[in-house]
């Protein structure tokens, strides 16, 4: 990440320790109304934001803190981002802590004694140049401290360019005050334009940035969107408008049933070289000269390397190249050996790994040739069709039941897949070696490879039923093959609900390592799709309480269609999202 982007942790003192999970994530999705509801929190469980809605996503946020405290735009932004834009979070503290705590908290200064654009005198002392200086070239920010204009340009030049440009505090000191954004972008916009412009845009990133539950759509090329997710809980895979299918907490591809550790440790063994090393190390020895591995191509177990040194393969020590039936000249390996134990391990190893990758690899790349069904299909529904077009309405008017049951192939494949990845950890000695005895481990692995099996037998029958030609079936066939999927498609779903269960309730639960082992629940409809935000503000929103300087922002109610507001030659964060994009 950018440094522009850095935090202190000064500027945020509460961790996700704090956020309880939450199980009804995906409640408000099936009935989530498409307009955005303000100030209510409830939203679907995952939003598209894009270029043209960040700025009204954003909006949503600072409302809500708006209407509930009666603040400025200003001041309910550094709260927000003090809190790293958690609303829940900041009313908590606003109840339990009240709102004077709260406000010295984020460094919100809102004594209405001082104002930054009145001062005593016609002659101000800047108490940092120490310079006598006309009164209209000081600014008084909302703490109280006057400064001139050119050491309050130089300090704000300085932390946008060090990456604190979220939350700049006042130059007096002490004060925990943070700098009103509307002085720092026009102090700055008459110098440095350049870095006005650039302190607008991480104000107006922020929002992905600094936020717990939006993140950035970790496709490539990247797409440019972000994806914000509902409730308290990250732990869940969403699919981006872009296609791109993710787990929300850690950004890598879905990889359900399995952890997020399990899965980081899984692609990082099938990508380096560690089974290659295990390889060799199983089928090959050291040259005691030249060190280079050797690997035996006849029986005899005197063996000579390329640099011309005879070893003995049973050993790996140098010899002589005399011997016989019974021996080999100046030379005798029978007494044991450690390393002997260590060859056998790797081997082990090497064939216990290879038994899980086999088939995961075989249900992935089923997975990618399946895939291609979709077009077959649909092309084999348009002849059945038009070959049962003369029939009266039947079961057969409509062909969902077939895609369904495609959808559920693919779905249940990947769970396999995945599920081999899972069991490699689950059941080997490098996660839970501590955490279950031999025979706890036994019979959970039986438990869970019979659940595993019933799953991948029922969707072998249903992937080859659906490679049937059924456009050149007869009626009574067809309907026959129709029953077939449907039931076959509901029984997959229940087993693929009773693995999930077992790896819940029977595995991870038991072992009690907390959340570090969680894994995303299963969804019967698939990966959640997650919704576009609408770009336009819904007028059905209750525009009642809240303050002239945000209603006066959004002209029409369409935030991205608004024309940029040009003050001092730099844009604010009502600029239109292509000139941000551009800039």
């Amino acid at each position: 990440m950018d440094d522009d982007y850095a935090s202190t942790d000064e500027d945020y003192q509460y961790s996700d320790q704090d956020v309880e999970e939450e199980d009804s994530v995906g409640e408000f999705y099936e009935n989530a109304d498409d307009s955005i509801q303000l100030p209510s929190s409830i939203a679907p469980a995952a939003q598209v934001i894009t270029k043209e809605s960040l700025i009204v996503a954003q909006k949503e946020d600072l409302r809500r803190v708006m209407d509930m405290l009666s603040v400025r735009q200003e001041h309910a932004r550094i709260m927000l981002i003090y809190h790293r834009w958690d609303v829940e979070k900041l009313f908590e503290v606003y109840v339990e802590k009240g709102k004077a705590f709260m406000f010295a908290q984020a460094g919100v200064s809102v004594d209405e004694y001082h104002d930054s654009g009145s001062l005593d005198s016609a002659i101000v002392m800047c108490e940092i140049c120490m310079d006598d200086i006309p009164s209209d070239e000081a600014t008084r920010m909302d703490c109280g401290h006057c400064f001139c204009n050119t050491c309050w340009t130089q300090h704000f030049f300085v932390k946008v360019n060090e990456g604190q440009s979220k939350r700049i505090r006042c130059m007096a000191h002490k004060c925990n005050s943070i700098c009103d954004e509307a002085v720092v972008r026009t102090l700055l916009g008459r110098k440095h334009p350049d870095m006005a412009e650039k302190y607008a845009r991480f104000l107006l990133e922020s929002y992905i940035e600094d936020n717990n539950k939006v993140k950035w759509c970790p496709s490539t090329p990247h797409c440019g969107n972000a994806i914000r997710v509902g409730g308290d809980d990250d732990l869940c895979e969403v699919e981006c408008s872009c296609g791109e299918q993710f787990c929300f907490k850690c950004l890598s591809e879905a990889h359900s049933p399995c952890s997020c550790l399990m899965w980081e440790l899984w692609e990082k063994k099938c990508r380096d070289e560690s089974e290659t090393v295990n390889w060799i190390t199983v089928h090959t020895k050291s040259c005691p000269k030249c060190h280079k591995p050797v690997e035996k191509n006849g029986g005899c177990n005197l063996v000579s390397c390329i640099c011309g040194q005879a070893f003995c393969w049973l050993c790996g020590g140098a010899t002589g190249r005399d011997h016989t039936w019974s021996s080999i000249a100046g030379h005798s390996c029978g007494r044991y050996k450690e390393q002997e134990k260590s060859a056998e391990r790797a081997k082990r190893d090497l064939y216990r790994y290879m038994h899980y990758h086999n088939r995961y690899k075989a249900h992935t790349d089923s997975f990618k040739l399946e895939s291609k069904l979709k077009d077959i299909i649909q092309g084999k529904i348009s002849i059945t069709e038009e070959k049962h077009s003369g029939r009266k309405k039947t079961e057969l008017n409509d062909y969902s039941w077939v895609n369904n049951g495609l959808l559920r192939l693919f779905r249940s494949r990947r769970v396999l897949s995945y599920s081999y990845a899972f069991a490699f950890y689950m059941f080997g000695d490098e996660l839970f070696k501590e955490q279950m005895s031999e025979a706890e481990r036994e019979m959970k692995q039986n438990l869970f490879e019979d659940q595993q099996q019933q799953l991948e037998a029922n969707v072998e029958k249903l992937s080859k039923i659906l490679e049937e030609p059924f456009d050149t079936f007869k009626y009574a066939k067809l309907m026959e093959i129709r029953m077939q999927i449907i039931t076959l498609s509901a029984l997959i779903d229940d087993l693929c609900k009773k693995m999930y269960e077992c790896i819940d309730n029977d595995l991870l639960d038991s072992i009690n390592l907390g959340s570090v082992h969680s894994i995303a629940p299963y969804k019967s409809k698939g990966i959640e799709k997650a919704s576009e935000l609408p770009v336009c503000w819904s007028n059905k929103a209750d525009n009642t309480g809240v303050t002239a300087e945000l209603n006066q922002s959004e002209e029409s109610g369409c935030s991205s269609r608004k024309r940029a507001r040009k003050e001092g030659g730099f844009f604010d964060l009502n600029l239109p999202a292509e000139v941000v994009d551009r800039n």
